[in-house]
């Protein structure tokens, strides 16, 4: 081969290769670009992958919580306050206020306090009653008087007389506050509560009864 031959060639080379060497880094870019996109493209895929989980999660824990809230709703609502050998004895329907109030009165009666007390408390813990709630308290605290727990007792009529001011037991409620300020020894409160009864409800029935006991305590 001529020596011109060979220049030739390698003059033509040298030409072209600038161009070949820029295809080449044009394409090494071009690829850089497409896995630099495919990177971004996989790292959004995972983000939405990690939110859709997320949301599942929230999703399932918030069924999770709905179920356990009714389960624990239906728990109570079936022995709540109540002992395993009373709970709804002769009552059809633990829904049903009147029949939990009518068997609260009927345990009274019969001088069942502990079955009463609980069906009293139980129905002021399940129902909202304007007449039979403020009587529930009220027949609470009388239970809670006769068992000597003046504490309980002393909260039940409060509870009475602060939530339902107007109700007809209020009087005799303050009048029962007395009662406990007296058994207690508390002669000073005893007397202030009764008098207050006499001067607030002088036409009640309660002012009768405070008076009276005024009297024999002097």
């Amino acid at each position: 081969m001529s020596f011109k031959l060979i220049f030739f060639k390698y003059f033509v080379l040298f030409l072209f290769l600038p161009f070949i060497v820029s295809a080449d880094e044009n394409e090494d870019a071009k690829t850089d670009i497409l896995f630099l996109k495919i990177q971004e493209l996989e790292s959004e895929i995972a983000e939405l992958r990690n939110r859709l989980e997320s949301q599942n999660y929230l999703i399932e824990k918030l069924i999770a919580e709905s179920s356990d809230d009714k389960d624990e709703d239906s728990k109570n609502l079936e022995g709540m306050a109540l002992n395993a050998d009373i709970r709804f004895a002769g009552i059809e329907d633990p829904e049903s206020k009147d029949q939990i109030y009518t068997a609260a009165l009927e345990a009274l009666e019969d001088q069942n306090f502990d079955k009463s007390f609980n069906l009293f408390k139980y129905f002021v813990e399940s129902f909202s009653d304007e007449e039979k709630t403020p009587l529930s308290f009220f027949w609470l605290g009388e239970i809670s008087m006769i068992k000597n727990d003046f504490e309980s007792a002393m909260n039940f009529f409060m509870e009475l007389i602060s939530s339902y001011p107007n109700h007809y037991r209020v009087p005799l409620s303050h009048k029962k506050i007395g009662d406990i300020y007296l058994q207690s020894n508390d002669m000073k409160s005893a007397k202030d509560k009764y008098n207050f009864v006499i001067r607030e409800y002088p036409n009640n029935t309660a002012s009768s009864l405070a008076l009276q006991l005024l009297k024999n305590m002097e």
